[in-house]
């Protein structure tokens, strides 16, 4: 059974102390002061929200930014509606698709979705990277670049469980398109894993659901379910996929919606002898 890492919250010297206790409550944390050697801190810096390793401080800290870094080159450079990513959300022929991302983790591939065009709900069920979300999209909100607040717009944060949320939904608001890229246990600890994204593992854990999350997707969304995957992972539940689309290291497991199970014809007897 997987422990949880200790996480306390810091913030820099002038951050209010109020703030700090007011979001350590929301989090059920500890200040830093009454866990002084708390693993990890989730520490509110002068303008963002970041989450650090104390036992690393070399390490690079963890925060979700749409305006630079990563996202802001995926925006710029990340290839349009022709790469793999458009392509297995099935862009050309649903643009401005309703998409779930049901495992937003900080919210990358939800932002290049919104970037394309699509209305995404986000889901992400730990409470830690929920806050760095929701800085996150509060700063894109704010940002002055007008291209990023049309794009933040395009993105809502709803916090709770996927499967609760999936389920909880009625017939005329399930999306065209649900996105799962579920977290695994790693393999080692390979060099090729940045430090950051290993604590970043050990503060999520293992989505060790996310078979019964396929289940579910598939019976929710409309037109296709993407489950994205390292290039030689199985398939979740040693499901086959409908078609895949492969790069060099990632693969796109898609599935058929279930309007596309609804209008499948039962196969019969009296349908064979035809």
């Amino acid at each position: 059974m997987q422990t949880s890492p200790q996480v306390a919250v810091s913030g820099h010297e002038h951050c209010p102390l109020a703030q700090l206790e007011q979001l350590a409550k929301s989090l059920t944390l500890p200040l830093l002061n009454d866990a002084p050697s708390a693993q990890y801190l989730l520490h509110q810096n002068l303008n963002r929200l970041e989450l650090l390793n104390a036992n690393e401080p070399k390490t690079k800290a963890i925060c979700v930014d749409f305006e630079a870094g990563k996202a802001h080159h995926r925006r710029l450079y990340g290839g349009g509606k022709g790469q793999d990513f458009s392509k297995a959300l099935g862009l050309q022929k649903f643009p401005a698709a309703t998409i779930v991302d049901a495992t937003a983790g900080l919210g990358g591939d939800a932002f290049v979705m919104a970037t394309l065009g699509c209305t995404v709900t986000m889901l992400e069920r730990n409470t830690i990277v929920q806050q760095l979300l929701s800085d996150g999209l509060a700063r894109a909100d704010s940002s002055e670049d007008s291209e990023v607040q049309a794009i933040a717009a395009k993105m809502r944060l709803v916090q709770q469980q996927a499967a609760g949320y999936l389920k909880s939904l009625d017939a005329d608001e399930y999306p065209m398109l649900i996105y799962l890229d579920p977290m695994f246990p790693q393999r080692g600890k390979s060099a090729l894993v940045k430090k950051e994204m290993r604590f970043f593992h050990d503060i999520v854990g293992n989505d060790d659901d996310s078979g019964e999350l396929l289940d579910i997707a598939l019976t929710r969304a409309v037109e296709r379910v993407i489950v994205k995957r390292p290039l030689k992972a199985e398939t979740l539940n040693a499901r086959k996929p409908d078609f895949d689309i492969k790069g060099k290291t990632i693969r796109y497991d898609i599935y058929l919606g279930c309007r596309h199970l609804a209008n499948q014809r039962p196969i019969t007897s009296s349908s064979i002898s035809e």
